[in-house]
């Protein structure tokens, strides 16, 4: 055996997990993620998407994605910087930096090479990266991958942040990096003191909306148009995979910025771009948000109810006031018997396990789409309830 395959080899967490029944992972669906779906021949609530709208499988966003195929075929055969850029790139472009409110907008393949392309090419060795200590994996690659010098600040914590900003010098650059809605524990950024911050140290914001846009904000903006302060924020990034029902991602800024993203971004000129399918369906998907309210204001009508019942049930779910709901576990492999008993109930969730979080911090991710009903919600509760007491969880 070689070295490699040697050491790797050691790694039997999986296996371990696979021999006492309760590994969560690659749970093949065999239907359309609606909120309810088909895994092994049998049916179970998903509350595991992220497609908080629940645009995923809208026929209109599906009939859109057909007709491009049909023009445009099934991809590009090369990046934007050279032979990939189609009109239809051009127009979603557009279509956003409309949508967000800013001068222009780049389109990545996905939403992790946004924020890897962007947080690592921005700031040179003499300026600084500030980012909070929540902030997603692809933040934390970016500014791996950046040379400049790196502050971390404590969680949603204003006064860690402003003490970080008064150890930059005042002639250096300055980017705050920072999710708008955290992806584990659903909690929101402050992005009017942020932005207050960063008006006071003469600092760059760019925030991850992500997990943000087509929740929060006017036609499902956002949460810095939410906070009134989308003009204040520099770069906002965003991703089709969640609230746009397809794949891919953007940053929407000034032309200044992206003028020199476009050539100096590596996971922008040397990926193939997004498909003319995936283009296409997001272009779609932003109408329908703006068209359709309603969505948005039920999505938000059974995250109340929801977040109701598992307080009222006594469940831990920390500072969450949004879709995502953390439901806190604090043991690896209770998280993981806890998953498998709640399939088996027919409540398909997502287990958050250390080395993604703390092995202290593991919790159930349930999160909630706009298509989910309130008697759906309230089944899951009931078997949450009943799943938890069994394990000890509840009184």
């Amino acid at each position: 055996m070689k070295l490699l395959q040697e050491k790797l080899s050691k790694y039997t967490a999986p296996q371990e997990a696979k021999a006492a029944g309760v590994y969560p992972y690659f749970r093949a669906i065999s239907s359309e993620q609606e909120p309810e779906v088909t895994i092994n021949g049998r049916k179970v609530l998903m509350f595991g998407s992220n497609c908080y709208t629940g645009l995923v499988s809208d026929p209109r966003i599906k009939e859109a994605a057909i007709e491009a195929i049909k023009k445009y075929g099934t991809g590009c055969a090369g990046s934007p910087f050279l032979n990939g850029t189609l009109d239809l790139h051009k127009q979603l472009e557009a279509r956003l930096a409309e949508y967000i409110g800013k001068e222009d907008v780049m389109i990545y393949s996905t939403g992790f090479e946004v924020n890897l392309g962007v947080v690592s090419c921005l700031t040179g060795r003499e300026d600084y990266i500030l980012w909070d200590e929540q902030d997603h994996a692809s933040i934390i690659e970016g500014r791996r991958l950046s040379f400049s010098q790196q502050l971390k600040y404590k969680h949603n914590d204003m006064d860690s942040l402003e003490k970080q900003l008064q150890k930059c010098a005042p002639d250096k650059v300055k980017l705050i990096v920072t999710d708008s809605v955290f992806s584990m524990e659903g909690d929101v950024a402050d992005m009017r003191t942020i932005t207050q911050l960063a008006k006071k140290y003469n600092a760059t914001v760019m925030a991850d909306e992500a997990h943000g846009i087509g929740v929060f904000g006017p036609g499902g903006r956002g949460v810095c148009h939410a906070q009134g302060v989308a003009d204040d924020v520099d770069l906002i990034m965003g991703t089709f995979s969640k609230s746009f029902a397809s794949l891919g991602g953007f940053i929407a800024t000034d032309k200044e910025i992206t003028n020199f993203l476009r050539h100096h971004s590596r996971s922008y000129i040397f990926t193939a771009s997004i498909t003319p399918a995936s283009t296409a369906a997001a272009l779609k998907a932003i109408d329908i948000m703006i068209a359709e309210p309603e969505r948005q204001e039920h999505l938000w009508e059974i995250t109340k109810y929801a977040l109701e019942g598992f307080r009222n049930m006594g469940c831990e779910i920390g500072h969450t006031s949004t879709p995502i709901i953390p439901l806190y576990i604090r043991d690896n492999m209770k998280t993981f018997a806890i998953t498998r008993d709640l399939f088996n109930e027919g409540i398909f969730v997502n287990p958050v396990v250390s080395p993604a979080v703390a092995p202290q911090d593991t919790l159930i991710r349930f999160s909630l789409m706009a298509t989910h009903t309130k008697e759906q919600v309230t089944t899951a509760l009931e078997k949450i309830q009943k799943v938890f007491r069994q394990h000890g969880l509840l009184k």
